[in-house]
């Protein structure tokens, strides 16, 4: 009851700076009560509604993309020590690269669409992912390995039933990282080269100086995005707490 009491705070102090930022600069802000109807007359346009489908499929695609690649890439490494010290570097170098400047390289691989925004999308979110994901693999507890090796367990069972649920939290981690960049790497892809989905709505709003209906897709978004990682963040806290009880 008090989680619930700070949550419904924090959301009426959200509220009330919003109007009050309203107030003081209307033209660039719409108040809450406008956004809202706004987003309400929105999601009523069969148009509306074919943006965001095209976002949510381009996000579900690079989402699955990026996860499965970089959970797989990620603990292949971490389970190699030599390309684990060899690969970090190299991945760290790389994600902290402004990835932006790859979009020309990405339009002339795979050309406007879908599978551009798939590629941008999957290319923000699996290097994190990879990173927490080998990091997780080489920071297993040694008593863990030393157990396994005790009860003589084979590779694949000892991969199995002691590497992979002692791992579980961190990659877990990575992906709730990997999520909102998965989510901005598609908007962003559909802001500059897509003439559907979300992102390109934003910035046609912007260009139009359309406010409210800039403030309806960034709340649309906002609020997907808040619900999306509390659910995620409930559950990396749920697998920590049974790692630390185990351990």
């Amino acid at each position: 009851m008090r989680r619930a009491f700070d949550v419904v705070l924090l959301l009426a102090a959200i509220v009330a700076l919003w109007q009050a930022l309203h107030e003081l600069a209307p033209i660039a802000l719409s108040s809450p009560h406008e956004t809202v109807a706004k987003l309400a007359r929105m999601s009523q346009s069969e148009r509306f509604r074919g943006h965001l489908a095209e976002t949510g499929q381009a996000f579900a695609l690079a989402l699955a993309i990026s996860t499965a690649g970089g959970v797989v890439f990620g603990v292949t490494l971490g389970l190699n020590r030599l390309g684990a010290q060899v690969a970090d570097p190299i991945l760290v170098s790389i994600y902290s690269l402004p990835k932006v400047t790859l979009y020309p390289v990405i339009l002339l691989v795979f050309g406007l669409g879908m599978s551009a925004k798939v590629a941008f999308g999957a290319l923000h979110g699996i290097i994190p992912i990879a990173l927490f994901s080998m990091n997780a693999v080489r920071n297993v507890a040694p008593v863990y390995l030393k157990t396994a090796r005790v009860l003589r367990l084979g590779y694949g069972e000892s991969f199995r039933t002691v590497i992979v649920p002692a791992a579980l939290p961190e990659i877990v981690s990575g992906v709730r990282i990997g999520f909102s960049l998965t989510l901005l790497g598609v908007l962003i892809g559909e802001m500059f080269a897509s003439q559907r989905g979300l992102g390109f709505l934003l910035m046609n709003a912007i260009g139009r100086h359309d406010v409210e209906t800039m403030m309806a897709v960034i709340l649309l978004l906002a609020t997907f995005a808040t619900i999306a990682n509390a659910l995620l963040l409930w559950i990396d806290r749920r697998l920590h707490v049974r790692a630390a009880e185990a351990l």
